[in-house]
């Protein structure tokens, strides 16, 4: 045990006396402390990859200097990342922290962890100071199921039953157990689980082993036939006990007839009290027979109903109605007309009836100017028939 504890010091000794080494001749830096998260980097530190850290830079200049800065790199295989401090002045003698913010690069294969290198360089035009080849080590995250791939087509019909193609990998360091893969789309209503079963970290069986780190499956949705046209948000979920993974693919929605109802005209000007007709097309755009229930909307000052308050569409097919009302009052009018199927509001329709005062017949105007002038020539005529001729008085000749 104390063979251990001296090992233990003199690798703390020689890594602190390798920092000191590192600086050049010319370093603007002494004393300096790296941490990780919080934790010294003597300290074999340990990280997550694909997760941001922070490595926080503690030291004492030996100089005064102006447009300092401090820069963290991490050395990957395939990828360098790096973050950069702004330019800042410090004096002789005192102590600066700076903290840069990196993503650990996520470059584990085969492997459930690997070490990367950390690089600290403190320098400006005149100065440097460098902290070479510090050791990290990067751990898979410890449940992490990742979507390689969503196949599926680029567009759908309304009303049509598409296949997604899901291949998911388990990348994290432990088993993932029970998973299940939820497809849908949110805005439309739809949505699909299936049970993907159990993924282990690595692929390390032999040939027959049962166990796999990749698994793919299909899942079947369906559009509804109101979907309108337009872009979608396909969004696939994976999870089990320890964990919930989310990820989206847009999709387009084609549909040339995405509505149920169409009217033939919304607005209608009749006379107080005479019936106004509209006509609705019925439309049942689906491989099966649908019943639809039509009710309209009445009130104290306007009435209205339908001649069939129940119509069957079959499959592919369409059919009319025809909705009528009318005002008691002169006045502009709107009633909403709603159309249901299996108990479910499927289309509502605004309709406007204009009320105007009964109009004036020009024929039964005339009609009855005319029968006032005969009914006057006629009483003129039957008073001129009621008087009688006064008898002229006869004088005779007298002879003498």
């Amino acid at each position: 045990m104390n063979t251990k504890k001296i090992l233990v010091s003199l690798c703390t000794i020689a890594i602190a006396l390798f920092l000191v080494a590192t600086v050049s001749a010319s370093g603007i830096a002494n004393y300096t402390v790296i941490e990780v998260d919080g934790v010294n980097i003597l300290d074999s530190v340990s990280v997550v990859a694909g997760e941001t850290i922070a490595v926080k830079v503690y030291f004492t200049a030996l100089a005064d200097a102006s447009d300092v800065r401090v820069r963290a790199e991490i050395e990957g295989d395939k990828v360098d990342v790096n973050a950069v401090s702004t330019s800042f002045d410090v004096e002789a003698g005192y102590t600066y922290k700076k903290t840069l913010n990196l993503k650990v690069p996520f470059e584990l294969k085969d492997d459930l962890s690997d070490d990367v290198t950390l690089n600290i360089k403190i320098w400006n035009g005149d100065f440097k100071s460098e902290y070479k080849d510090l050791v990290l080590r990067v751990q898979r995250p410890s449940y992490n199921p990742v979507v390689k791939s969503i196949t599926t087509s680029q567009s759908v019909r309304a009303g049509e039953t598409f296949p997604v193609d899901i291949v998911l990998k388990n990348v994290g360091y432990n088993d993932l157990d029970d998973v299940y893969v939820t497809v849908g789309i949110s805005i439309l209503g739809v949505k699909k689980t299936s049970y993907f079963g159990d993924l282990v970290p690595i692929e390390n069986c032999t040939k027959d082993c049962d166990e796999k780190d990749t698994v793919s499956g299909r899942i079947y949705l369906e559009v509804p036939y109101t979907a309108k046209a337009g872009i979608y948000t396909l969004e696939v979920e994976v999870t089990n006990d320890d964990v919930t993974y989310n990820v989206t693919k847009q999709i387009l929605v084609e549909n040339d007839l995405s509505e149920n109802v169409v009217v033939m005209s919304t607005g209608k000007t009749v006379a107080v009290g005479e019936n106004a007709e509209y006509t609705l097309l019925l439309i049942n755009p689906t491989n099966s027979l649908k019943l639809y229930k039509i009710i309209t909307a009445s009130n104290g000052e306007i009435s209205s109903s339908v001649d069939v308050a129940v119509v069957a569409v079959p499959a592919g097919t369409s059919k009319t109605v025809t909705v009528t009302a009318k005002a008691r009052l002169e006045g502009d009018y709107n009633f909403d007309v709603s159309v249901f199927s299996s108990e479910k509001l499927v289309s509502q329709v605004t309709l406007n009836l204009k009320a105007e005062a009964k109009s004036v017949n020009p024929i039964v105007v005339l009609t009855v100017v005319l029968a006032i002038i005969f009914l006057v020539l006629l009483v003129v005529l039957i008073v001129l028939l009621g008087k009688k001729p006064q008898k002229s008085e006869e004088f005779g000749e007298s002879y003498y």
